[in-house]
């Protein structure tokens, strides 16, 4: 019999993914992970600061082992408090001082779910690994999940070839309903907990409020593109990702206004008025951070540039083994530091990071 080991993580779609495995006649564990600490924070000058509650985490643990203990299954548990810190938290706050807007979920994928995960897994004597996550994998290769509204390739297109070794997707042909349903049917504790949101492991918490225990504060001027008049003040750089039209209630506009840039170096954020405004969109990007885990290398392909948003036709241009040229016909808000992934029809074949978005060619300078 062959040995899964399923990262529980107290959400429904863990849950029913260690049911499908146990009633395909495998012998499943599950493994909890920590990666956060929510008793100690440190602000931006690493001064601990006990300013959080009890941590959700340990709610999501007590509603892990209670699935396991329903379905008859161990239940393991591991930190990976620093390792988290080092190589998925550490980014998240580097990206956000350089004025990008990071998605740490991607990194927690790379780094932790598909690695110190794995090892840890290796280490129980499993032979594979899986988790709850909306995709499917045919013959070792990364598909969408049946769920369109649900998939999570996007969040995988990081994972190499090795790394999706050996690895289970048993939800992946299921839809959301599919899975509470087969939850209720168990009287599983979490069939009807709501999806997580929020930053991967941290949860949902008060944004603004969290990321000033680790990057000072800083307002500034808001500075209308179209015009370069002033029209306000921004509560800092980081809380703001372009594209953004909420909580940007300045200057008394009627018109709809949308964040387009930051300079860094004066502390300025530019907006613009209109929703087809032309500071919005651009043409291509150039992509660092390289992965593919296929031997693909399409010239011609469909990419998304954020989770959830439509399949747009790509061009690629490989300019060396680190960078890829994207051209595209006017897509709005691609921003830096967001992830761009390929497919090929229904096969995620990798991606990378945006460094630099362009028009005509040109330098975005507005998107610094």
């Amino acid at each position: 019999m062959k040995k899964v080991i399923v990262g529980i993580s107290g959400g429904v779609d863990s849950s029913v993914a260690a049911i499908v495995l146990k009633n395909q006649g495998y012998e499943v564990e599950g493994l909890f992970m920590r990666n956060w600490d929510a008793s100690i924070n440190n602000d931006f000058n690493g001064n601990p600061t006990l300013n959080e509650s009890i941590c959700p985490q340990e709610q999501d643990y007590n509603d892990a082992l209670a699935v396991c203990n329903k379905l008859g299954i161990k239940l393991h548990r591991i930190d990976f408090v620093k390792e988290y810190w080092d190589y998925v938290f550490t980014y998240f706050l580097d990206e956000l001082k350089k004025g990008r807007t990071p998605n740490p979920d991607i990194m927690c994928n790379k780094y932790i779910k598909f690695d110190y995960f794995i090892q840890e897994a290796k280490r129980l004597g499993a032979d594979y690994i899986a988790t709850g996550h909306y995709a499917k994998i045919e013959n070792g290769q990364l598909l969408r999940a049946k769920d369109q509204n649900k998939d999570q390739t996007y969040f995988l297109s990081q994972l190499n070839r090795e790394q999706l070794k050996n690895v289970l997707f048993p939800i992946g042909d299921m839809d959301k309903n599919e899975v509470r349903k087969i939850a209720r049917e168990y009287n599983l504790i979490t069939a009807d907990k709501k999806d997580s949101t929020g930053i991967c492991f941290i949860g949902e918490r008060n944004f603004k409020q969290f990321l000033t225990n680790y990057l000072p504060n800083q307002p500034g001027d808001v500075i209308n593109i179209d015009t370069m008049e002033s029209i306000g003040k921004h509560i800092g750089l980081m809380y703001y990702t372009i594209g953004q039209r909420r909580g940007l209630d300045i200057g008394g506009s009627k018109e709809k206004m949308f964040v387009v840039g930051k300079d860094l170096k004066k502390n300025i954020l530019y907006i613009a008025l209109g929703e087809n405004n032309p500071y919005l969109f651009s043409d291509s990007c150039i992509l660092d951070s390289i992965n593919f885990n296929c031997d693909l290398r399409p010239t011609k392909c469909t990419a998304k540039f954020r989770y959830r948003q439509k399949d747009y036709p790509v061009s690629l241009t490989y300019l060396n083994n680190e960078e890829i040229l994207v051209e595209y016909d006017a897509i709005k808000s691609v921003t830096p530091g967001q992830a761009c992934v390929f497919y090929v029809e229904d096969k995620c074949i990798g991606g990378g990071i945006i460094k630099e978005v362009q028009k005509d060619h040109k330098k975005l300078w507005y998107l610094l």
